[in-house]
């Protein structure tokens, strides 16, 4: 077998134009953060309309991730890129004018279906066009940090357009992005598909949607609103539709994901780290981010300029995790990064109301960092494994598993940081209106805004018992984030001991035998 082609300037300048789309669909997570009140204000739409607008994105993000990544096995990787950039801006362009809230949320919708186009497409195209696995786990830790970067990046855009533009201008940034993403796209990515996909599994993408959306929705609110049968019920009825989902990837002659591939410890064990580790970052992060702002008191842009440590570590550790992998087994890379996430909890641990802010933003650093060593390694075993013919929709699963952990962390941990703070500010809320008791008990933002309309001694008594409250809370949720990412060391070094660094595969192999079929970059579409 001959050695793996090697990449390139023109892979690597691809690999930046592939980076763009992602760090955009990342930031759109994030960036209506601080538009919601101006938005607010112009369009007055109600409560639920207002949670919507906020929520449909990843909704629909998370629920097409796979459909979008097996469409484009169909039709073409690259094809099916360029159409989710005409997509995606022009749902930007509809959301940045729309007249109403009805308008943004579909608006709103259609950027979340273009996101779901835009993730397993890029990441798919990076397999196709980095045959060296040093190199291509190289392109995969850019690839990471983009996604990471963007939804850091989110609230900091969207705090300084809005200091000199009305709300829309943080979709129109979109716009001259993808712009550039269709002029340079058929000049530098290869177009690939599969030579034979067989018929599309319509029903398998059905089902798909109709379980990843009732779970993510129903975990969300649990969250948020705490138990209620309307919600469990939801989220039972995803699980339910889930099974059938992976029945019908048993029985289906053209399934949208191979469940074989499941028997490959390395896929498996890699699926598992993505939700662990995102289960335990995104549920916990949120606390940070609210203490900040809530509890030491800083404006929403400043705590979002003091949240970037934390994406910079993630660059640096994905770099760091690649070069590793030339000579250490992925298993262990991912265990010792899990660890080191784990000393991130700790630190948390130790944060008190009265702490300053050297404490949150070393935890919240030391956490990403160590996430960063080991999500790149998982998306590179994830795609590696893959078939060239049905990389498309594996490259999907990598973000569907985040997605999921995380829905699933905000619900738990956000669960027992909420119970605690609850019981412990309930002593200090006794003398409040039961309205006010009821705002004050259900979170740090409810009694902050009750504090303000108290007279100052018995405000800053509330803000003082709240704070502490919610800091006893956070302490306990990182003692169970931290317990978890052990765990999860020990299972990554246990179940991957024999995982080795994937090989890469050279171009003509991939061209033969009926595998893919790849079509130079330069040939119309």
């Amino acid at each position: 077998m001959s050695s793996p082609q090697r990449a390139t300037r023109k892979e690597w300048i691809g690999l930046a134009v592939l980076v763009l789309p992602v760090l955009l669909l990342s930031m759109d997570m994030t960036v209506l953060y601080f538009a919601v009140p101006f938005l607010s204000a112009s369009l007055e739409p109600s409560a639920t309309q207002q949670l919507w607008i906020v929520d449909i994105y990843a909704f629909m993000l998370a629920g097409l991730l796979i459909t979008m990544g097996t469409i484009g096995d169909h039709i073409g990787r690259r094809k099916l890129l360029m159409m989710g950039g005409v997509a995606f801006g022009a749902a930007s362009l509809a959301a940045a004018y729309a007249s109403s809230a009805e308008l943004l949320i579909v608006a709103r919708a259609v950027l979340g279906l273009a996101g779901a186009v835009l993730a397993p497409s890029t990441l798919s195209l990076i397999r196709n066009m980095f045959h060296d696995p040093h190199q291509r786990r190289t392109a995969i830790a850019v690839w990471t940090a983009g996604l990471s970067g963007g939804a850091a990046l989110g609230p900091i855009v969207s705090g300084l357009l809005l200091e000199k533009f009305w709300w829309g201008s943080v979709f129109l940034i979109n716009i001259p992005i993808m712009a550039l993403l269709l002029v340079l796209g058929p000049m530098l990515l290869p177009e690939s598909r599969s030579p034979s996909p067989g018929r599309f599994d319509f029903l398998g993408a059905v089902l798909s949607l109709g379980a990843v959306l009732p779970v993510i929705y129903g975990i969300k609110e649990l969250a948020e609103d705490g138990f209620a049968w309307s919600y469990a019920s939801i989220t039972a009825a995803g699980l339910v539709i889930g099974v059938l989902f992976f029945v019908r990837q048993r029985t289906a002659p053209n399934p949208l994901i191979d469940l074989g591939l499941f028997r490959s410890r390395g896929f498996s064990a890699s699926i598992g780290v993505n939700l662990v580790a995102l289960f335990a970052m995104v549920g916990f992060l949120l606390f940070s981010t609210q203490w900040i702002q809530l509890v030491y008191g800083l404006s929403p842009l400043e705590a979002a300029l003091w949240t970037l440590p934390a994406p910079v570590a993630v660059a640096v550790s994905t770099s760091v995790a690649a070069v590793l992998a030339k000579t250490v087994r992925p298993g262990n890379i991912i265990g010792v990064g899990m660890v080191i996430a784990s000393v991130g909890f700790a630190i948390m641990t130790q944060l008190r109301a009265d702490s300053g802010l050297a404490t949150v933003v070393i935890g919240a650093t030391v956490l990403s960092a160590g996430v960063g060593m080991a999500i790149p390694l998982t998306a590179d075993l994830i795609v590696s494994t893959a078939p060239p013919d049905r990389v498309g929709a594996v490259s999907a699963l990598p973000e569907t598993s985040n997605q999921l952990g995380g829905a699933f962390g905000v619900a738990i941990l956000g669960s027992i940081g909420a119970a605690v703070y609850t019981r412990e500010v309930r002593d200090a809320t006794e003398s409040l209106p039961a309205e006010a008791v009821d705002a004050a008990e259900g979170s740090l933002g409810g009694a902050t805004e009750v504090a303000r309309h108290l007279p100052p001694e018995a405000g800053a008594s509330l803000r003082e018992a709240a704070g502490e409250a919610f800091t006893n809370g956070m302490n306990i949720a990182a003692a169970g984030g931290g317990a978890v990412m052990l765990l999860g060391a020990v299972a990554a070094v246990v179940l991957m001991r024999h995982v080795r660094t994937p090989a890469g595969t050279p171009p003509d192999e991939e061209a033969t035998g009926g595998e893919t079929e790849r079509v130079p970059a330069a040939s119309p579409e």
